[in-house]
């Protein structure tokens, strides 16, 4: 949420992900579960990393849909309980329940997902933060390749702190989105929050 305040072009919703995260990075082939079982199967290191990875692969539970769903967003400040998002129902009206943060305060964000049926390499997370139409920060961060589970994932992000001061209080807004390498965006919402001198 700290970067320099950049102006945002009236109507634009989408986030940018357009600067390459890791530079020099190329996304593996996709290939499917089975073909990653039968693949350099005289490399015992190799064939153990692969079982971790894969591990109940066989027994997944499929709920239909994309292959990676998108759960939750957990805000979860220092000394203060979470306030979660349910990202499962219509995510349209998040944007227009702002919660409330008190300025300064250090914070984690958590995003809890799954995987149903293939391995997905290069999952990312983009946030932008806007404010008064003004863009005030942008994260783009790699979560990471992970094999398919009935149970959820849960990404958390570095730990960032809310900004401080009487300039600083007001209204936020969020555009966040969760891709992978191959620029299948699994989920794209908007929500807000209220940044106070107090949490009340």
């Amino acid at each position: 949420m700290a970067d320099e305040p950049e102006a945002a072009p009236a109507g634009v919703e989408e986030v940018d992900d357009s600067e390459e995260l890791t530079p020099g990075y190329k996304a593996p082939e996709k290939k499917s579960v089975a073909e990653i079982q039968e693949l350099d199967a005289d490399d015992e290191s190799l064939v153990r990393y692969k079982k971790a990875l894969l591990a109940g692969a066989e027994k997944v539970e499929d709920e239909g849909g994309p292959n990676v769903l998108v759960k939750a967003l957990v805000f979860a400040p220092v000394g203060h309980e979470r306030i979660c998002l349910d990202l499962t129902g219509d995510t349209s009206k998040l944007k227009d329940s702002p919660f409330v943060i008190k300025e300064g305060t250090p914070y984690r964000i958590f995003i809890k997902f799954r995987v149903q049926r293939e391995i997905v390499s290069g999952l990312r997370y983009f946030q932008t933060t806007h404010r008064k139409g003004i863009r005030v920060g942008k994260d783009n961060l790699m979560v990471g390749s992970y094999g398919p589970k009935t149970e959820v994932y849960e990404y958390g992000t570095p730990e960032d702190e809310a900004p401080a001061g009487m300039m600083a209080r007001g209204h936020y807004t969020v555009k966040s989105k969760f891709t992978d390498d191959d620029k299948n965006i699994y989920l794209e919402w908007e929500w807000s929050f209220d940044i106070k001198k107090d949490w009340a």
